[in-house]
Order: C-alpha cells, then structure tokens, then sequence
C-alpha cells in the first residue's frame, strides 16, 4: 500500500516499527504536491506556499524524538513525524500567511497562532500553507487571489470552501490530513464536496488566537481527514483552553478515542423535516437515507424533529458574518501592514485606494452589507433583528436536543458544481451552505463524513451534536465507517 493512501493512525503505528522515517515520509507527501499542485502546470492550485525546508527539518527533528523515545531518553508523541498542511488563515512565524488575499501578499507573520503551536509541540511536519477563500468569505474556494482550487473528483468543478485547498490537498493525498475553518460551513461542505471527514467543534473548544478572524461570534477550526479516527486524533492535539483567546473556553478535553468504539446500542438520531424537503437533490437524499439505515442496523433509532427557524439561517447569517466582518477588517488600512497603493495624495486616498486594491470583490461586498447593517437607523432593523433569529435558532436546536441525541441530514444540497457556475449568482452561492450555517449561529460542533457517491461525485453526511459533544460524533461517524468504505475511496488520478 503507498503511503500517501494510509491514515494518521495507520502512518504513526509505520512510524513505531520504523517501516519508513518521518523524513521519507515527507519527502512522499512533497514530492507529490510538486507533481500533482502546481497552477503553472494544470494542478489542483491546493496550496498558496510550500516550505520544503521548514518541513524536512521539523522531520528530521521528528526522527530524533522519537529515536530519543525508543532509547528511554526523550520523548514522542503519537503523531510526531507526520506531515500536515495548514490552512493559510493560521499565521504562522517566518512564513507568509494570506489568507488568499491581495491585502496580506507580502506578509510574513511575526508570531504563530496558537493552532500552529500546537501542532509543532506535537511533533507534526508542516507541509505548507493551503489556498482558500479570500479572507475565508465564499463556498468554492473560487473568491481566491491566487486563484480556484480544482476538486480532484472531478477538475472541472469546485472543491466546496472556504477550506477548498485543505480539502483538495487530503482528497488528493497531497497531504494526510489539514486545519481548516468553518464560519458557516467551510470545513463541512469541502470535506462533502470531496469525500472527506471534516469536523467544527463547539464554539471555544479551539484557541482562535492568530487565526485571522471573519466573524468573531462565529470561526471556529477544526480537523479535516481521511476517517473520523484522525479527526479524533488531530482534534486532541487542536483543543484546549487558551488564556490569550478571550473567546476560549475552559472546559475538559476528553480522550476522543476512546469513546470511537462504543456502542450505538439505543442512539436517538434526529432527522429535522425541514432538512429533507424542497431544494434537496434526489439522488444525495437516497444516499443519506442509506445511510440512515447503516446506523439503524448499529442499534440507533430515529426520530423526527422540528427546527423550525432553521430556514432564517442563512438571511440572519449574511447580516452577521458580514458586520463582523467590516469591524474586522477595518484593521487593514494600508498604514501598518498588508497592501499599501503607490503614492497616495493623502491619509484618505491612502485608506481608499489600499482597501480598493486589497481585497477582492466578494470581501467589497460583504464590508459594504456589514457597514450598512451596522449604521445608524438600520443597526436595530437588520443586526439586532438577525441577533434574535440567531437566539430561536439556538432554541430550536435546544429542544430538539430534548429528543434526540444527535441530529442527521445532508451536508449540502448537491453534489460539487462547475467552476464559474454560481460565481455571477452570490445568492445561489450562499445557499450552498443552507443545511450547515445554522450550526455555527448556535455554536454547535458538527461533522461531515463520506456516505456515498452521485455520478461518480462525493456525497457528504452531516452529524450535528450539543455543546462537548465531539466524542459523541466521532464515535457514530466511527462505527459508521468501521461497515462502510466510502471514506477509502481515492480519486482514480490521485491513487
């Protein structure tokens, strides 16, 4: 079997009986982002900037560690000597972070956020910096400054966003897993999109210091992998309560594995109406519906359940996400850091003409809505009105949780479109996120896992859970994939 087609566990326990080096190791992983990525050439445009160096000596580091373990005179983590790839939104000390945007192309960041932190303390091999949506704002990872991201699936079409290039990369097993970020679904709608397991955690369960913010009330990151084992293991390395992130919670992290084999004898899986009516494509719900059975015959029972705001998501989201967003990105203003235009006349045309140049025109539109919400005379109209929704929409979850234990539906409506297909349309792109937002409105952690193929094109199944549940999901999207074998299919050009 090579070794780009192994999981995190299956490449740690290679790593404990010396089968290969973490040096080996990553020189696979590189070797096949030099073959398989490069725009130049017709690549899949995953990653925005590789750092060989950095990575081959973060591995040969790795090596010693774990040599030193073996010998009684250090010490190693599980997953020491494994490459990774991080999404560009995360900075990252010494090496470019983007965010996909004009605004941060030429900078470098001074420190590493807290995700970065922690996975080098845990020995893990960055590969490199993954594209995105510029500035994380968009569901195609098409809004990029460098350019879309190719689904491996199927070149032609989108790879979902704004984690495209993290999806694309572990699709394509150009990397073994990836950090992503979901604001209204970028980690669960790629991780669909391209047969993924991609996992939000509840709001506060990751350090959000030195992710470069959208939505403040909102981001969160999260593993993106192969199976819901490596997303268990990533997360344990990812979680933690973090002082210097004002919005971290300080709550007990479990061992994640070892809920993953646990019974789902007695399960009560919700099924919201309002998630298998008008809008759902036929094909994806008789796959979910598949999947549906898989787990009954694991001993869960199903239950209907009502979220009857849930169709208010998306209007109340694209009224919050973007007023946050116009506060956050009020910090790149051409004087300190990011994109300065040439010789400006004066501090305004200095401001104009930076941000003008800088960001993209999704990034424009989303600043002028949020601008607009938060003025005077429409900020009790629009935001406080869409803060409201968001309160129901929190209630519904919490008295459908009454009834069930966790809750199942599809990821998204369809399966990955044409590149170009809704770029003219933003509404018709921002329904691409109509079954996730709502989760991240409440703060809850959701999953997405493989449940199946449409015309030969990913089909994701979507897991939602209280607050803390995480081992929870992990442990049903485990059991599911321990009698399915979706999550093991590769892209034929990519195997």
């Amino acid at each position: 079997m090579s070794l780009h087609t192994l999981t995190l566990a299956e490449l740690a326990a290679g790593l404990d009986r010396r089968d290969y080096s973490s040096v080996e190791l990553t020189r696979h992983f590189l070797d096949r982002i030099s073959r398989f990525d490069a725009a130049a050439t017709g690549g899949l445009n995953s990653y925005i900037t590789v750092t060989p160096e950095r990575a081959l000596a973060q591995a040969a580091a790795a090596d010693a560690a774990r040599a030193a373990a073996r010998s009684g005179t250090g010490s190693a983590g599980q997953l020491t000597g494994i490459p990774l790839a991080q999404k560009d939104i995360f900075c990252t000390e010494g090496v470019k972070t983007t965010c996909g945007s004009k605004m941060l192309d030429s900078f470098i960041s001074p420190y590493n956020a807290e995700v970065v932190t922690r996975c080098d303390a845990a020995g893990l091999v960055m590969l490199g910096k993954t594209n995105m949506d510029e500035f994380a704002m968009g569901s195609s990872n098409e809004t990029s400054f460098y350019g879309a991201v190719k689904n491996p699936w199927d070149v032609t079409r989108v790879p979902g966003g704004s984690s495209g290039g993290s999806a694309a990369a572990v699709a394509a097993r150009l990397a073994p897993a990836a950090t992503g970020t979901d604001t209204g679904g970028s980690i669960r709608q790629p991780a669909s999109l391209c047969n993924l397991t991609g996992l939000k955690p509840s709001y506060g369960r990751i350090s959000r210091w030195g992710m470069i913010a959208f939505a403040s009330s909102l981001d969160q990151a999260g593993p993106m992998t192969q199976t819901a084992e490596d997303a268990a293991l990533l997360l344990q390395v990812m979680a933690g309560h973090d002082a210097k992130d004002s919005t971290s919670i300080d709550h007990p992290v479990p061992d994640y594995r070892a809920t993953l084999n646990d019974s789902l004898q007695g399960l009560r899986i919700g099924l919201p109406r309002q998630f298998f009516g008008e809008g759902l494509n036929a094909s994806t719900a008789a796959l979910i519906q598949a999947a549906i059975r898989e787990l009954e015959k694991l001993g869960a029972t199903c239950v209907e359940v009502d979220l009857p705001n849930s169709g208010l998501s998306v209007p109340a989201y694209y009224v919050i996400a973007p007023a946050e967003c116009s506060s956050n990105l009020s910090r790149f203003d051409g004087v300190r850091f990011g994109h300065r235009c040439d010789n400006p006349k004066d501090l305004e045309d200095l401001y104009k003409r930076s941000r003008a140049e800088g960001f993209g025109e999704e990034v424009r539109r989303r600043i002028m809505i949020g601008t607009y919400a938060l003025s005077a005379g429409y900020y009790d109209a629009y935001y406080l009105q869409a803060q409201r929704v968001r309160r129901l929409i929190k209630q519904d979850f919490d008295a459908a949780f009454a009834h069930c234990d966790v809750i199942l539906g599809p990821t998204a409506p369809d399966t990955a479109f044409a590149l170009g297909a809704k770029q003219e349309d933003p509404i018709a792109m921002y329904l691409q996120d109509i079954y996730t937002i709502a989760t991240n409105l409440a703060g809850l952690p959701g999953m997405s896992i493989p449940a199946g193929f449409s015309a030969g094109l990913p089909v994701g199944l979507q897991l939602i859970g209280p607050y803390w549940s995480e081992a929870r999901l992990l442990n049903v999207a485990h059991r599911y994939q321990q009698v399915t074998d979706w999550h093991r299919q590769l892209p034929a050009a990519f195997a």
